[in-house]
């Protein structure tokens, strides 16, 4: 009888993504809803044409679309992250604790939450409000785009057979020419949604797109 063995498992156990499907589902109705009650039966052309006078119910489709960008984007970067801090994991709520996906929404929903509240008290710091409306009804547009291709991402990194090391560095391209997009989207918007003084442009760009995309980095990667 041989003092040994050598046992090869030819059984290959298939990566379960249900959770993957269920979140896209979700975010799909979400839209589906805001397109037919929110925005009353809308087209697609219509509501992202639409000016910001003839909208209505601006505030309920800024948020599904802000949910649905959060959603998507954790479910993308959540297979990046390196580990969940020890401090994070060890916490328990209902002895459920947070995985990489959930560690990734929360820190995305933490992003934008800041992100939009430092937003909005400078506009109101600087005497502008108003423009503050005409900016967040600006930006659902585009992140209501920018949610169609990162669910198209989505798809694609966990449904095809792809070499996730290589992609994310195609990921990281993408995601720097979404940035300078939007930078240039929101300078040069028929709406004028930027500040009317330069410097205040230059630091709305520097202090509430820059830092915290860093900050964000910091907390997912390091």
């Amino acid at each position: 009888m041989p003092l040994s063995q050598n046992f090869i498992n030819h059984v290959r156990i298939p990566e379960n993504n249900d959770w993957v499907i269920f979140i896209l589902l979700g975010c799909i109705f979400l839209y589906l809803f805001m397109m037919n009650i929110i925005e009353r039966g809308a087209n697609l052309k219509d509501f992202l044409l639409q000016k910001y006078f003839d909208a209505s119910n601006n505030l309920p489709s800024w948020i599904i679309t802000s949910c649905v960008t959060a959603l998507t984007l954790a479910v993308l970067i959540s297979q990046y992250i390196p580990i969940v801090p020890k401090y994070i994991a060890d916490l328990s709520v209902l002895g459920y604790q947070l995985n990489k996906f959930g560690y990734s929404l929360v820190i995305v929903i933490l992003f934008y939450f800041v992100k939009t509240t430092l937003g909005f008290i400078f506009y109101q710091s600087i005497g502008d409000g108003k423009k503050w409306l005409v900016f967040y009804f600006t930006s659902t547009k585009f992140y209501f785009v920018l949610s169609f291709l990162l669910i198209i991402l989505c798809v694609t990194h966990y449904y095809f057979p792809i070499d996730r090391n290589k992609m994310f560095l195609y990921y990281l391209f993408f995601f720097s020419f979404v940035f300078i997009f939007k930078v240039f989207f929101y300078l040069f918007h028929k709406n004028n949604v930027l500040p009317e003084k330069w410097y205040y442009k230059f630091l709305y760009i520097c202090t509430l797109q820059i830092a915290p995309l860093l900050l964000l980095w910091k907390l997912l990667f390091f």
